[in-house]
């Protein structure tokens, strides 16, 4: 007697529920996606008037999306899990806080306020696990 056929069954039903990702398998995607900009780059819009959400990913484990601010945008409020810069600075909460340029990953544990900073345009990838249902 084969268990084969029950195996595939239970895998298959193991797929079809996302496990919950850890942060650095989520700061892992987040990094590979803003490394390969033509997978998103065409979704970039600026607009001098207000700060942009672009959704570029979502699955049943994570979203991902761009925010484009405009120089001197007051803020936009984030609840991502990881960030990155990809062009121009930004900061966190206060105008004084520390100021994010391209580079480094930021990881978040609550939501937060992102303000553009500089001359140009602020361009950021973030990412966040889907919350279960409740």
């Amino acid at each position: 007697m084969s268990a084969a056929p029950e195996i595939a069954m239970l895998a298959e039903a193991a797929s079809l529920v996302p496990a919950q990702l850890t942060l650095g398998t989520l700061a892992r995607q987040l990094r590979s996606l803003a490394s390969t900009p033509e997978r998103w780059w065409n979704l970039v819009r600026f607009d001098p008037d207000r700060s942009e959400k672009i959704m570029v990913e979502e699955s049943a484990a994570h979203q991902a999306w761009l925010v484009i601010m405009p120089p001197g945008d007051a803020g936009h409020r984030c609840d991502c899990d990881v960030a990155a810069m990809i062009a121009g600075e930004a900061t966190e909460g206060a105008p004084g806080s520390t100021v994010l340029r391209p580079g480094a990953l930021r990881v978040h544990g609550q939501p937060h306020g992102l303000r553009g900073r500089g001359t140009g345009y602020s361009i950021s990838l973030h990412a966040r696990a889907q919350r279960p249902a409740r």
